[in-house]
């Protein structure tokens, strides 16, 4: 998948933050640096709300599978 993020540049390095994911940001010295952890800190945030719905679901009682789908 593909997620758009936005890079701000300070003093310091580069800001950088996916706003799909709420609350999923990182920073780097280059932007290279930060795009490469952007990509790390969204599959993180993907997975851990994989694992949170999981979570609710059986809490809930339902059973829970996950399927690879080609749009």
């Amino acid at each position: 998948m593909q997620y758009p993020v936005t890079l701000i540049e300070t003093e310091e390095g580069f800001a950088v933050s996916c706003p799909a994911l709420p609350g999923c940001h990182s920073q780097g010295a280059t932007r290279e640096e930060a795009l490469a952890n952007i990509r790390e800190a969204i599959a993180l945030w993907l997975e851990v709300a994989e694992e949170d719905a999981a979570r609710e679901l059986a809490a809930e009682g339902a059973h829970y599978s996950r399927e690879l789908v080609t749009v």
